[in-house]
C-alpha cells in the first residue's frame, strides 16, 4: 500500500507549515517512513528518490519532539478510521540474533604465531 493524496489530505491541517526551501513534500517524507517501516531498512538505505535520508531523519525527530504523530493518531481515532490505540512499543532481545561468536559457546585454544612461539621457548628452557 502506498500513501495516497486523499489519506493525506485527512491529516493534512495537522501537519506544521512548510517554510523556507523544503526539499521534500509530505506526502513524500509519509511515503519514505512508509518504505522504512515496511522494509526495515536503515536510514541510510533510504532510496535517492525519497530525498536525502538525514533530511527525513531530521524531518522524523522533530515531529517526534514536537509530538505531531501523537496529534495524529488522536485525530484518527475520533474519526474512527485508526480504532487501535497503541500505547506502547517495546523491542525484546529475544528477537534479535546474536552471532555465533557471542552465544557464550567455550573459546578455541589459543593457536596464534605469539603463542607456539611461547610454548616452543618454554620447551627448550626446561631442556637446559
Amino acid at each position: 500500500m502506498k500513501w495516497t493524496q486523499e489519506q493525506y489530505d485527512r491529516i493534512a491541517h495537522l501537519l506544521p507549515k512548510q517554510r523556507g526551501n523544503v526539499e521534500v513534500a509530505n506526502l513524500t517524507f509519509f511515503r519514505a517512513l512508509q518504505y522504512i517501516t515496511d522494509n526495515g531498512c536503515k536510514w541510510r538505505a533510504l532510496p535517492e528518490h525519497f530525498g536525502k535520508w538525514y533530511t527525513i531523519y531530521q524531518r522524523f525527530r522533530r515531529w517526534i519532539d514536537k509530538g505531531i504523530f501523537d496529534s495524529i493518531e488522536e485525530h484518527l481515532q475520533t474519526q474512527v478510521i485508526d480504532r487501535v490505540k497503541l500505547t506502547s512499543l517495546a523491542l525484546d532481545s529475544t528477537y534479535i540474533k546474536v552471532h555465533p561468536n557471542g552465544q557464550g559457546a567455550p573459546k578455541k585454544k589459543d593457536s596464534s604465531l605469539s603463542a607456539r612461539v611461547a610454548a616452543v621457548g618454554r620447551r627448550k628452557s626446561t631442556r637446559s
